[in-house]
């Protein structure tokens, strides 16, 4: 299950304070674009949930086959309104095996959800008086 993303504006320009559940991290533009790089930029953190889920989602499907898999490497830019991943594996694995190994990489939830036409309905949030009543 999903958890609640809250972001919230910084003390600092661009930064975004970001939290999931315990975890906390920060986004940011960087320097040239008027932000102070104080974490990954929006694009950037796309790039990394896209890359995560490749991941994992390789790591389970040859972990189900119990295949040799020993490490996956995703490597992921933006490029002219296009995305360029490279997946790289290593381990004793066949051929047939590298080949599925790929093909599984483009199935990954995040990877769907980015190219389905996903609908995104923006509202304003409920009044309060405390804007970290959210958690």
């Amino acid at each position: 299950m999903t958890r609640a993303v809250l972001v919230n504006d910084g003390q600092v320009n661009y930064v975004q304070n970001i939290s999931v559940g315990h975890h906390l991290f920060q986004a940011d533009e960087p320097v040239d674009a008027g932000g102070v790089d104080g974490g990954p930029n929006p694009y950037e953190l796309l790039l990394a949930a896209l890359g995560a889920c490749t991941g994992i989602t390789v790591r389970m499907y040859a972990q189900r086959k119990q295949w040799p898999l020993e490490s996956v490497q995703v490597r992921l830019t933006y490029v002219m309104d296009a995305i360029e991943e490279e997946v790289s594996v290593v381990g004793d694995l066949s051929e047939d095996q590298r080949r599925r190994l790929l093909e599984i990489a483009g199935k990954c939830p995040v990877h769907r959800t980015l190219t389905s036409s996903i609908q995104i309905r923006t509202r304003p949030a409920a009044q309060s008086s405390d804007a970290l009543a959210w958690e």
